[in-house]
């Protein structure tokens, strides 16, 4: 995998410079935290080698999509996967796994593979953080900068939708996210409900 630095550098370069300044959640720092969160995945499963380095090529590469458009980014993000893995010379089987990490991460996830399931659960780990709020007003400012949501009391009713269809699937997060995630989600019902009754 002798490309592998050669393209981390590249797609870094794209990220910085080419994704638009109204991702306030899908910028550049997601993807960054994205990574540092799979790092700690890799760390506590020991996952080294080849596998550790496509996880982390996955996460890199899993929103580059966003450079192109909002609207089907996993689909784009494929496409620019491809161009750069053979620009880098990567094996075809290599190509593979990073287009399966990359559809994974697509709502509502549907992961196959154990690194899949890590990719999915480090793209959505702040469900169960105790940052949640912070970080989801930053997806509201984006989505109602790009006109898809008008506003909080609708957030709200969206979110609550989705954390009640969201799963996590690693043992880890399972444990250790969930049952944060399931507070955020009660705190979120009341408020909807005290603004329908209100």
């Amino acid at each position: 995998m002798t490309g592998y630095i050669k393209l981390r550098e590249k797609a870094l370069h794209m990220l910085r410079t080419q994704l638009p300044d109204n991702l306030y959640y899908h910028g550049i720092h997601h993807t960054l935290e994205v990574m540092r969160v799979c790092d700690d995945y890799l760390r506590r499963e020991k996952i080294t080698g080849r596998e550790a380095k496509l996880l982390r090529l996955g996460a890199l590469l899993h929103d580059i999509g966003f450079t192109v458009s909002n609207k089907n980014h996993e689909d784009h993000g494929v496409d620019i996967a491809r161009q750069l893995m053979e620009e880098f010379e990567f094996e075809k089987r290599d190509f593979r796994v990073i287009k399966g990490l990359i559809l994974a991460t697509k709502i509502p996830q549907r992961p196959k593979t154990k690194y899949e399931r890590i990719l999915c659960d480090a793209d959505l780990d702040y469900l169960g953080k105790n940052n949640f709020d912070a970080i989801s007003d930053t997806l509201y400012k984006e989505l109602k900068s790009l006109g898809i949501i008008r506003n909080k009391t609708e957030w709200d009713m969206v979110q609550v939708k989705f954390l009640e269809a969201h799963q996590f699937h690693t043992k880890y997060a399972c444990k250790h996210l969930q049952p944060n995630k399931q507070d955020h989600l009660q705190a979120l019902k009341q408020k909807v409900e005290s603004k329908t009754l209100g």
